[in-house]
């Protein structure tokens, strides 16, 4: 079993006014060697958007993009024809590819956007770009993991398609319940990054914003010690 911890005061930050940004591993003036990706997720950002601001149109290419926003509205405009928002209980999905423009902006007049970004690298590079958003029931991920995204090969019901052997689930996990964790496939490991609350794997106690990841094992339990929100990223490791 290998196994690392990021706590939530070790990761990068950036302030840039209009934008802050909680960096999980190596990205933009952020760099630390030893924090360069696990296994093929390469970024986790935890980025809060002012009222009335957003990333102008930019380009993206050969990754997979998934935007999980946790508190407000973050509007999508793409060069695919793409014009919606983007809302807490949805998740969005962009295959990159060959190459793709976008803008994320947000319309609220008062309230602050919080989401986060993962950034997982793709099993094939220059397919067709491709984008999906989907919202999910809140109910249905209380003390069970709902898978949100799968690869598009295996594609399991009403999960979004990426193209890389990965799955992304989110659970709701109460006080005192606890989830099995098994690999889909053993070459495979496993990032537990705590959107709110706090849980136990492994002996690790994990709060708000803690991640863990871990490979090279059979089943791991996790265990709420408090009310908890968790996002779980499963990636090939090579």
């Amino acid at each position: 079993m290998k196994t690392i911890i990021h706590k939530a005061d070790t990761r990068g930050y950036a302030d840039h006014g209009w934008l802050k940004s909680y960096h999980t591993f190596s990205f933009a003036s952020y760099h630390d060697p030893k924090r360069m990706n696990f296994g093929m997720l390469r970024v986790l950002n935890d980025d809060i958007v002012q009222p009335k601001m957003g990333f102008g149109t930019h380009p993206h290419q050969n990754m997979e993009i998934i935007s999980i926003p946790l508190n407000g509205a973050l509007s999508h405009k793409d060069n695919m024809g793409n014009k919606r928002a983007i809302e807490v209980g949805e998740v969005q999905v962009m295959s990159a590819g060959t190459g793709l423009t976008h803008s994320e902006f947000n319309d609220s007049k008062t309230d602050e956007v919080n989401f986060l970004q993962l950034w997982i690298i793709p099993e094939k590079m220059n397919i067709e770009p491709n984008y999906d958003q989907r919202k999910f029931s809140k109910e249905e991920r209380i003390n069970t993991l709902q898978t949100v995204v799968a690869p598009k090969n295996k594609l399991e019901e009403n999960a979004l398609p990426i193209n890389q052997q990965a799955y992304i689930y989110r659970t709701t996990l109460e006080l005192g319940n606890s989830i099995e964790l098994k690999l889909k496939d053993k070459n495979n490991g496993l990032y537990i990054f705590v959107e709110d609350g706090e849980v136990k794997v492994e002996g690790n106690v994990l709060s708000k914003r803690d991640a863990f990841g871990i490979s090279d094992f059979e089943n791991v339990t996790m265990k709420a010690e408090k009310n908890s929100k968790v996002i779980i990223i499963e990636v090939p490791m090579q």
